[in-house]
């Protein structure tokens, strides 16, 4: 009887085993380390490129909020030297959501948007090490924050119409924030901007070279005060920056994505006729024909909400993805068949009705929960 009972507890079954990789995985794919009266956080999924999962984004708003009152600064970056964090998992949001499993979705925005709103209203110095890869969820770890450091390796973008979502996590408040329609183009396009253009625009505060950030991490862990902290970052920050890589085509962005109405924007490239704008046409045909026109809707409305307003807006329009086919199809092309190739439905702008775009700003049932966060 001994013996078998040894052979069971010395072979554990395969579900077993998964289980247990997956509790280890999960206790450290956010490290939060306390160094004196500073806190510091490390993303620490680097063969994921640090993208966010629900284990992260629900251990994340608890910590912040005990910070903010005991500590004097709070710095963010990822672990390994290729991403801050490259976005969210919407490969398991997506996973679970075609099992019927939608809750899991819900979750995940939830917490996600939560941590988002309360890095918007920070109290003490919040600063974010921007990388490498910042994208999606990344960016909503970082852009709301006081202090965004950027570095030659940094590659931004939203590229979320691109799987049949939105920019969110804040997009619909800080796009419309970004030089002319330059926000309007890069929530469309998905188009990357590198570390000197990132600053230029404003979703960095500083730029350093990559190989100064363990120094400058010391020096702002002995600050003893936010002037401290002001004077290192100033100090570290590159002064000759390169000119602005779309300063070329800077006005006919502004012009092209001017109109609230995608129809227009494409007349309007159609009618330019450049090289640039037939190479940002067929970036647009590949993109999800809904998330196009709603997207649009969600930076006219956000332009003049608060940020915790955009984040309730963008919740109903999360949760609403869900129901709707393209979101999965966006997903499924792009991370989990990588056919490249998605069928999106409707197939093209002109079959995107005005009810199908007020559909997904509708309320939704699970919004009184992130209210509450908020």
């Amino acid at each position: 009887m001994f013996r078998n009972l040894t052979l069971v507890v010395s072979r554990p079954s395969k579900l077993a085993l998964r289980q247990l990789r997956k509790m280890s995985t999960d206790a450290d794919d956010v490290i939060f380390k306390e160094i004196k009266d500073k806190g510091v956080i490390i993303l620490n999924r680097p063969k994921a490129l640090n993208s966010l999962n629900l284990s992260m984004v629900k251990k994340l708003h608890p910590v912040l909020t005990d910070w903010e009152s005991k500590k004097t600064l709070v710095l963010v970056k990822g672990a390994g030297d290729k991403a801050f964090c490259a976005g969210g998992d919407v490969k398991a949001v997506i996973t679970a959501g075609l099992k019927g499993e939608k809750k899991l979705g819900y979750e995940f925005f939830k917490h996600e948007y939560a941590s988002n709103g309360l890095i918007g209203r920070y109290k003490i110095p919040y600063i974010a090490f921007i990388d490498g890869i910042v994208m999606g969820g990344g960016v909503g770890l970082s852009v709301h924050g006081k202090y965004r450091v950027a570095t030659e390796k940094t590659l931004f973008a939203m590229p979320e119409t691109q799987i049949g979502l939105f920019p969110d996590v804040g997009g619909s408040y800080f796009l419309p924030k970004l030089p002319g329609r330059l926000g309007a183009f890069l929530a469309l396009t998905g188009h990357r901007l590198k570390g000197s253009d990132v600053l230029k625009v404003g979703v960095a505060t500083h730029l350093c070279d990559s190989q100064q950030l363990p120094e400058l991490e010391e020096t702002l862990m002995n600050c003893s005060n936010e002037n401290d902290v002001k004077s290192v970052l100033d100090k570290f920050n590159k002064k000759d920056v390169p000119e602005f890589s779309l300063q070329s085509v800077v006005e006919k962005i502004n012009h092209c994505f001017a109109p609230d109405s995608m129809e227009e924007i494409i007349a309007r490239l159609e009618k330019d006729g450049s090289t640039w704008a037939e190479e940002i046409l067929k970036t647009l045909n590949k993109m999800s024909p809904t998330s196009l026109k709603v997207t649009l809707r969600q930076l006219e409305l956000g332009k003049n909400m608060s940020l915790n307003d955009c984040l309730i807006m963008e919740y109903r329009l999360a949760s609403n993805c869900l129901d709707h086919k393209d979101f999965y199809e966006g997903v499924r092309a792009l991370l989990i068949d990588k056919d490249q190739n998605p069928k999106w439905d409707p197939p093209s702008l002109k079959d995107v009705s005005e009810d199908l775009v007020k559909e997904h700003f509708t309320e939704v049932s699970e919004e009184q929960q992130l209210k509450a966060k908020l």
